[in-house]
C-alpha cells in the first residue's frame, strides 16, 4: 500500500480523463467540481464538524489509511479556499474495527461528545445495518462510503423512512446484478462461489444467482465454500469448488484475503479448469497492486471506482468515495445555506454532482447515488507491474440498480 500524499492535480489526473483503462468505477466527464461548490453563501455558523469512522485496526487497517488519505486531501483544498459557507472544517477519524457496537459507541461519541454535524465512512455491511436504527436519533447525515448492503437503502430508507443515512459508494447491484447480466453472455452454464461467511457475501451470491436465473434459464449452481472473516487458508474451499467441476466461478472475496485465495487457487490449478471467473471487487488497487502479476490474465473484474492515468500512485475507490463524500457535505449545505440536517437531506435528495468517479445523482427514495462501474478482463501490460484491464463492458447503472418501489410488478431485473 502506498502511502504518497497526493495533490488535488495528481488526484483527479489519476482518477480520470484519459483513455487508459487502469482498474474499475465510474463513467463521467469533466472532473470540475460539484455544481453550488465555489459559488457565494450565506452564513453558516461554524465549525463545520465531520465525524469520520473506517477500519485502522487488523488486516483491513489498510482501508482506513486509503479512507483517510481521501477525506483528508477533500478538507485541505475546501480550507484553503474558504471552508464550507465561510466556516472552517474540522475533522475526526476514529477506528471502526469491524464490531457492529464499536460503529455505534463511535457515532455516539461524535453527535453527543463531539458535536459532529455530519458522519461519514463505514466499511462493514454488517456495521451499516445496526447503524441505521439509531440515525433517526441522532438525527445528523450519515454519509456511507463503502458498506455496500441494498438492505440499507432499500429497507431503512425507502421503507422505514430513516432519511438521515445516504450511500455514496456503489452498492451490491453492481456486485450481484451487473456480473449477472454480464455472465449470461459467457458459455459457462455451472456456477460456484467461494465468498466470504457474511452479509455482503450471502447477498451478492443470492443476487448473482436470482438474476442470472431471470436472464439465462436452464444455468445451475454446483458448489458454494463460505469462508470465515480472517481466512488465510483457502485449500479446502478451493477443493470444493474444484470437486465440483464447474465452469464459472463467482467470488466476493476482497482485500487480503483475495489476494490470499488468487494466489492459492492459481497454484493449485483452478484457474486452468474454471474458464470464466468473476471478482467483483478484483480491481481495487489494494488486491491488483497487491497480486502484480500473479493475477491470472483474462479473469472479470470490477471495483467502485475509475483510475485513469498513472501518476505517482493510485488511489484506493474508498480514497475517492471519502474525498467525494466532503464534497457533497460543502455542495448541500451551501445549496441549503444552512447545516440544519432537514435542511441539508433536502438539498442531497436528487442532488447531482461531478466527482472523480462521474457524475453521481443521490436517488431521493433511497438515497442511493447512481453511477457507472464498468467491469474489465484482466490482461498483462509490460508499462505497468499489476494486470489491467483489457476488454471493458459497461452496464449503464439505471439497467442494473434496483429501483423503488423495491417490491412488486417490474422490480425485478432484469429491468425495463
Amino acid at each position: 500500500m502506498g502511502k504518497k500524499r497526493l495533490s488535488r492535480r495528481q488526484f483527479l489526473k489519476l482518477a480520470g480523463g484519459s483513455s487508459l483503462a487502469v482498474a474499475a468505477g465510474g463513467i463521467g466527464g469533466a472532473l470540475a467540481s460539484p455544481k453550488w461548490v465555489w459559488g457565494a453563501t450565506p452564513a453558516v455558523k461554524g465549525p463545520i464538524k465531520v465525524g469520520y469512522q473506517a477500519i485502522l485496526s487488523g488486516t483491513l487497517a489498510g482501508y482506513g489509511e486509503f479512507h483517510k488519505m481521501g477525506v483528508q486531501m477533500a478538507v485541505e483544498e475546501i480550507n484553503a479556499r474558504g471552508g464550507i459557507a465561510g466556516q472552517k472544517v474540522d475533522m475526526e477519524f476514529r477506528d471502526s474495527t469491524t464490531k457492529p457496537d464499536e460503529a455505534i459507541k463511535n457515532a455516539r461519541y461524535f453527535v453527543d461528545s463531539w458535536g459532529a454535524d455530519f458522519l461519514g465512512g463505514i466499511d462493514s455491511s454488517g456495521q451499516a445495518l445496526a447503524l441505521a436504527p439509531i440515525m433517526s436519533q441522532l438525527d445528523r447525515v450519515l454519509m456511507v462510503t463503502h458498506a455496500a448492503t441494498e438492505k440499507l437503502t432499500e429497507d431503512f430508507v425507502y421503507k422505514q423512512g430513516v432519511r438521515q443515512i445516504f450511500r455514496i459508494c456503489m452498492p451490491t447491484y453492481n456486485d450481484g446484478h451487473a456480473a449477472a447480466f454480464l455472465a449470461k453472455d459467457f458459455p459457462a452454464v455451472k456456477w460456484s462461489t467461494v465468498s466470504p461467511k457474511y452479509e455482503y457475501g450471502f447477498t451478492c451470491w443470492k443476487m448473482f444467482q436470482d438474476t442470472l436465473k431471470k436472464v439465462k434459464p436452464g444455468v445451475e449452481f454446483v458448489a458454494e465454500s463460505w469462508a470465515p472473516f480472517g481466512t488465510t487458508d483457502f485449500r479446502s474451499h478451493i477443493n470444493t469448488i474444484m470437486d465440483a467441476k464447474p465452469d464459472g466461478l463467482y467470488s466476493t472475496e476482497w482485500a487480503g484475503e483475495l489476494i490470499s485465495f488468487v494466489k492459492q487457487a492459481k497454484e493449485a490449478g483452478l484457474f486452468e479448469k474454471v474458464k470464466y471467473v468473476m471478482l467483483p471487487v478484483g480491481a481495487a488497487m489494494d488486491v491488483l497492486e497487491g497480486l502484480g502479476k500473479d493475477m491470472p490474465d483474462n479473469i472479470w473484474i470490477s471495483a467502485r471506482y475509475r483510475f485513469q492515468k498513472r501518476w505517482n500512485h493510485y488511489p484506493a475507490y474508498v480514497s475517492e468515495t471519502g474525498y467525494s463524500t466532503l464534497y457533497a457535505f460543502k455542495a448541500a449545505v451551501e445549496k441549503a445555506g444552512s447545516k440544519d440536517t432537514k435542511a441539508v437531506i433536502a438539498a442531497l435528495e436528487g442532488m447531482e454532482m461531478s466527482s472523480p468517479a462521474g457524475r453521481r445523482l443521490f436517488r431521493k427514495e433511497d438515497h442511493q447515488a447512481i453511477y457507472d462501474v464498468p467491469w474489465g478482463k484482466t490482461k498483462t501490460d509490460p508499462k505497468y507491474p499489476f494486470k489491467v484491464m483489457g476488454e471493458m463492458k459497461i452496464i449503464p447503472a439505471k439497467e442494473y440498480f434496483n429501483r423503488p418501489p423495491f417490491e412488486g410488478p417490474g422490480t425485478s431485473p432484469p429491468f425495463k
